[in-house]
């Protein structure tokens, strides 16, 4: 068994099509599917689905899939294992990010580039399922999403900070002045806010409810980017994450409000696999973590924005 017939296989599951599976590994068709042919023969079991066209996988191949993941992750792991012998780490670091926390991630990837200069950094915006998803197979090395429910078999998680909900608000909107505002008063604002798949719009869907309270917004969009947008027209408010402030700030005419404090915090964290060996660039990863506190530069920057408009 050649661990080039796994990649076949991996990529096809992945692909879902026999020609782009072989376009991603750089072979003919033909030689794809007779990679796969000859890992069947070797197995002694069908992996593939017959068909005209690509059908899915059997039973047994699901299972084999499982393996072939962790066989590549395996010699990828090693390969960079070896890397760091012979020079500095090197390879790319794959990480998944929730949208409402990209915001955050350069301060984890800045120093981490800085510490490893010949590693690189790939970072995609996902929502939570698919990091999960992803991470348990091996498509990533780590994600950065909410850490509050149980953490899925096979993965563990950093905390890294609590969510602190604001009110982005015109300067002269009638709630701009308040030191604090109720999830019910905002609620009664014209308000730009995420979309409801969006875990951060459930989130703040569940707080409004608690608070006895509906929210119908005007505007719903599914990056924070187009939502700070159109709030800097003055025309709608906003609830955002003191973690938006990191890349955001502000916009000027505007101003932020704390929120009452919610019955329950939401916690966002770095997840990894949690097999044995650690990955190496997911374990070099997490070195950084350790030296950096997201949560009281996160916190302090909410404060000093605060100061500033008091």
């Amino acid at each position: 068994m050649l661990l080039r017939q796994l990649e076949y296989l991996v990529a096809l599951a992945r692909e879902k099509h026999f020609a782009r599976a072989a376009e991603a590994c750089h072979v003919s068709q033909p030689s794809l599917s007779a990679g796969i042919r000859k890992l069947e023969r070797e197995l002694g079991t069908q992996v593939v689905q017959r068909g005209a066209r690509y059908a899915g996988l059997t039973p047994e191949g699901e299972r084999v899939l499982v393996w072939a993941q962790r066989i590549l992750a395996e010699r990828d792991a090693l390969n960079e294992d070896l890397s760091t012998m012979r020079d500095s780490l090197s390879g790319v670091l794959r990480v998944g990010a929730i949208p409402t926390a990209l915001t955050a991630m350069s301060m984890l990837t800045a120093p981490f580039c800085e510490r490893h200069p010949h590693a690189r950094v790939t970072l995609e915006s996902l929502s939570s399922d698919e990091i999960a998803r992803r991470l348990s197979a091996f498509e990533l090395d780590a994600g950065l999403t909410y850490v509050d429910d149980e953490t899925p078999h096979g993965l563990r998680c950093v905390p890294l900070y609590e969510e602190r909900y604001l009110l982005l608000t015109p300067s002269d909107g009638e709630l701009a002045e308040r030191r604090l505002v109720r999830w019910a008063e905002v609620a009664t604002l014209p308000l730009c806010l995420l979309m409801p798949h969006m875990r951060n719009r459930r989130v703040l869907d569940a707080l409004f409810a608690e608070a006895g309270a509906t929210v119908v917004p005007a505007i719903e969009t599914d990056t924070v980017s187009a939502l700070y947008s159109h709030v800097a027209t003055h025309r709608w408010s906003s609830v955002i994450s003191h973690a938006w402030l990191h890349l955001f700030g502000v916009p000027p005419g505007m101003r932020v409000v704390p929120l009452e404090t919610p019955s329950r915090s939401h916690r966002i964290g770095l997840v990894v696999t949690s097999g044995s060996p650690e990955p190496i660039l997911a374990h070099a990863l997490l070195e950084v973590v350790r030296g950096v506190d997201v949560r009281g530069t996160l916190d302090a920057l909410l404060h000093r924005h605060l100061a500033e408009q008091a």
